[in-house]
């Protein structure tokens, strides 16, 4: 899959594709076959087919205190998508000059001066251009004006209820990683880079690997028993703490594992974290001694787990 950043960066082999659009946080079950429904039309029309996201996300750059937390960074994205076989992934920054372009210069601008699309997949409720005035409606009478098709993407649905990444974000805030499985097709994972933290681990006597989430809010906080991939030929048990850290004041949120019984350097690395099972909320201890040992019970409690289901 190739990643497209910018309409300036648009060429011939990517224009007269199927396309779709949306933020695809997560790139759950319902992106999926949305995705699918693309990939099939181009196929039949032999042409390339492609999705249309942004960064950051709209509601980021509206609300940028009060946005959603993430389901995914951006890379865990790119790679969500290349998995479902599209051919380019075309990323817009979405910055003022993109949110005041009206609806109809959206359209002409994006699909059809550059990328010059021949199906376009949208769901009916999807609003675009300055104060979200096009809509589906708009789109089909210009389609059928100008040329292209316009399709409405078909409602995924697991127990009866439309799988969303608000959805998703709802269960893992409640620590539900069963469902939230279910409905991304997979267990819910974050990847980042091993950076350099404030070394209280390591104070603590309980050495982690610190990754930056970039000041973006996660979407579950707090104790969890993981598997951490990248660093073997097998995930390596550990337990992880997400969020704000409270009991030392943290200003950003951080995501700390602490991998069992490893020893070596994972400085520079990028890992990927798999969340398996809630241990408990984050909470403010009243001092070291007492978040040092509610850190004990943590590691116990994770590598009990573990051994329950013969991974450590």
């Amino acid at each position: 899959m190739e990643l497209i950043r910018g309409l300036h960066n648009i060429s011939a082999r990517h224009q007269g594709c199927v396309a779709t659009i949306g933020n695809f946080d997560g790139v759950h079950l319902g992106h999926q076959q949305v995705l699918q429904q693309v990939k099939a039309a181009a196929e039949q029309w032999r042409v390339p087919s492609l999705a249309i996201t942004f960064e950051p996300q709209p509601r980021e750059f509206f609300m940028p205190d009060n946005a959603p937390a993430r389901l995914t960074p951006f890379r865990d994205k790119m790679q969500g998508l290349a998995r479902t076989g599209l051919d380019a992934v075309l990323c817009l920054p979405f910055n003022e000059a993109l949110r005041q372009l009206p609806a109809l210069a959206f359209i002409d601008r994006i699909l059809l001066q550059g990328l010059r699309v021949k199906h376009f997949v949208v769901g009916d409720d999807f609003r675009f251009g300055c104060d979200r005035a096009g809509d589906f409606n708009l789109l089909k009478r210009v389609g059928q004006a100008r040329g292209f098709e316009v399709v409405n993407t078909q409602t995924f649905a697991v127990q009866s209820e439309r799988v969303s990444s608000s959805r998703i974000r709802a269960l893992l805030a409640d620590a539900d990683l069963a469902t939230a499985e279910v409905l991304l097709g997979r267990p819910y994972r974050l990847s980042g880079r091993v950076v350099k933290g404030q070394q209280l681990g390591r104070q603590l006597g309980v050495p982690t690997a610190n990754f930056s989430l970039k000041g973006k809010r996660p979407a579950l906080q707090g104790v969890f028993a993981v598997k951490v991939y990248g660093m073997d030929d097998k995930p390596w048990p550990g337990v992880a703490n997400i969020g704000m850290r409270p009991s030392v004041n943290g200003r950003q949120p951080v995501l700390e594992v602490h991998l069992f019984d490893y020893v070596g350097n994972l400085y520079g690395q990028h890992l990927e974290v798999e969340f398996c099972h809630f241990l408990r909320p984050e909470q403010r201890f009243a001092d070291l001694v007492a978040l040092q040992q509610q850190i004990h019970l943590d590691i116990h409690a994770a590598r009990d787990w573990h051994r329950q289901q013969g991974w450590s």
